[in-house]
């Protein structure tokens, strides 16, 4: 990875608050550790692009988790307008086909500006697991299928893609060095898994070959946000 200078910078805490008050107040809590952020579905349908662009204010360019998945003309229109945000990236679901992908990093870089828009491809939800991926008609073997994607991502040229630690290795491994892996569904030592199905602790993330990493509800919902990042901060650098 090419754009990190220190070791929050590595870590992205989803902001899955219900409005625009409760985002602003974690933010200013946590952005003096260094920490990035990331906006998922849930509040960009809330706050909107007039929000993205409040928050930014306090989190600088924001990683917007939207997970575009349509026709080709319609994600690049989208992407166009995400671009105009002055965001640092957003997902678009990698099965959405090599169309779909190429219209997303096309209208990225047609965006251009100081810093470029990154296109990160979803691979397998973390929240999915070998039997569900059956059950939704996948035959294949889950990191199999998440080396699938990644090749689709890689030819359409995104900068990168999201999956769980477990893949992680496998996405190194068929995009190369250069290639950013996302791994969400982190989750400290002894914490609760949620609806989570692949998780893994920062520790273990790291080690895997995860670049960036994205933890929300152990952070968010914790009684000391601030103290509970800056657990997991030190999990990552194997501090405990």
């Amino acid at each position: 990875m090419t754009d990190r200078t220190t070791v929050a910078d590595r870590l992205f805490v989803a902001l899955d608050v219900p409005d625009l008050a409760a985002a602003l107040t974690c933010a200013r809590r946590l952005r003096p550790l260094g920490v990035r952020f990331k906006v998922g579905l849930e509040l960009f349908c809330r706050v909107g692009p007039a929000g993205v662009l409040a928050l930014q204010g306090v989190t600088g360019p924001l990683f917007l988790d939207l997970k575009l998945h349509d026709i080709p003309r319609t994600v690049r229109r989208a992407v166009s307008a995400i671009a105009g945000l002055g965001a640092w990236g957003v997902t678009l679901h990698a099965a959405g086909g090599p169309a779909m992908l190429r219209a997303g990093v096309e209208a990225a870089r047609e965006a251009g500006g100081a810093r470029r828009l990154r296109i990160l491809a979803v691979t397998v939800l973390t929240s999915i697991d070998a039997d569900l991926l059956a059950a939704l008609g996948v035959g294949l073997p889950l990191p199999e299928q998440v080396r699938r994607l990644v090749a689709l991502a890689v030819a359409a040229g995104c900068d990168g893609a999201v999956a769980s630690a477990a893949e992680a290795g496998v996405v190194r491994a068929q995009a190369g060095p250069h290639f950013l892996v996302v791994t969400p569904g982190i989750r400290p030592e002894g914490a609760a898994w949620g609806d989570q199905a692949r998780v893994a602790t920062p520790r273990a993330a790291h080690a895997a070959g995860a670049d960036l990493l994205v933890v929300g509800r152990p952070v968010t919902e914790a009684s000391d946000p601030l103290a509970a990042t800056e657990a997991i901060l030190r999990e990552m650098v194997g501090g405990g």
